[in-house]
């Protein structure tokens, strides 16, 4: 249940963080106003928080292993919202990326 627990924090850590960052773009860049600047800024506030539940203490261990979701989450984020489509390299590399996750937050550990 823990292995669980964690994907689902990282699951919406990445919708948290990627969705804040993609509300200022459009915000921003895309003219769309100010509502979607704060919007993002809220989403990203809230983005921080999420990670402080992961069940693990060790924040570096838990960013580290974040920026392997992060990687892939916003590769699947472009593909559903913004239609992009990923080459073959772009998946692979998202695939390298969430094998790292795996090491670094589920592989057995000693002396912990």
């Amino acid at each position: 249940m823990t292995v669980a627990r964690s994907l689902l924090l990282f699951v919406l850590a990445a919708l948290a963080e990627i969705g804040g960052a993609w509300l200022i773009w459009q915000g921003w860049r895309e003219q769309r106003g100010p509502w979607w600047v704060a919007a993002g800024v809220l989403a990203l506030g809230a983005y921080g928080f999420v990670a402080t539940l992961q069940p693990d203490a060790t924040f570096g261990r838990i960013l580290a292993a974040y920026g392997g979701v992060f990687v892939a989450g916003s590769l699947a984020w472009g593909m559903v919202v913004d239609g992009f489509r990923p080459d073959r390299w772009d998946l692979l590399g998202a695939a390298i990326c969430l094998a790292g996750v795996a090491v670094i937050m589920y592989a057995p550990r000693t002396g912990q």
